[in-house]
């Protein structure tokens, strides 16, 4: 049996989180402009219990900020080849970079993440972590390794709208769906980072509240803090 046929027979019923959504300039939440739920799960106190570990905030940068990211990082990214396997088996059809220099307004979006997501002071993983998903490509289910990693993740999604699925480790029944849209933040932090396995749906399976949400080529940004 497919993992999305069982999920979808796990998956029921859904609730979605009610607090309201911030955008960049703006404090953090958890709908969309236009009322839409971002997070869905498998149970009311499930979602509630981790709202305030997982963030999705709309709109954190703008077409002329994302356009600033793709200037600088696809030069690098077009030299290198989409791979269909991976050192610990978590991706598929990526290519990917670390980057520790960039431009002045690529600096300042990157400076709004880490103000956002990392208490001040918190000692940050020097590289920002580029990687580029091909339109068929997707993440599987894992857990950023503790030995690279402390305990929050903040990405940028860039190029396109997707769905971040979590599941906890140790109960398959117990799961978060994202909505990701186009240039918005999502952070994940201690619990929801630990103990629940992540993923980017492939674009077949990229259905979220029962609505298509058709998945493009996506780059993600991601900053995270080291290991405490």
């Amino acid at each position: 049996m497919r993992l999305l046929t069982l999920l979808k027979r796990i998956h029921k019923p859904v609730y979605t989180c009610s607090q309201p959504c911030l955008s960049s300039h703006a404090s953090s939440g958890q709908l969309a402009s236009g009322g839409q739920a971002l997070i869905s799960g498998s149970s009311r106190e499930l979602v509630q219990s981790l709202v305030s570990q997982v963030e999705v905030r709309t709109a954190f940068i703008s077409e002329e900020e994302e356009a600033a990211l793709l200037r600088e990082l696809e030069p690098g990214l077009k030299k290198k080849r989409y791979e269909y396997d991976h050192w610990d088996d978590a991706i598929h059809g990526y290519r990917e970079t670390e980057r520790v220099r960039w431009t002045t307004t690529c600096e300042e979006v990157l400076n709004r993440v880490r103000s956002v997501a990392f208490p001040e002071g918190s000692p940050l993983l020097g590289p920002v972590h580029v990687l580029d998903l091909d339109e068929k490509g997707y993440i599987k289910p894992h857990i950023d390794s503790v030995k690279f990693c402390g305990n929050t993740i903040a990405g940028l999604s860039l190029l396109s709208d997707c769905i971040m699925r979590l599941v906890k480790e140790d109960a398959n029944n117990e799961w978060l769906d994202l909505m990701l849209p186009r240039r918005s933040l999502y952070i994940m932090r201690d619990q929801a980072r630990y103990n629940f396995t992540h993923e980017i749906l492939k674009d077949e399976d990229s259905v979220f509240n029962g609505q298509r949400v058709p998945r493009q080529r996506r780059i993600s940004v991601i900053c995270r803090n080291l290991p405490g």
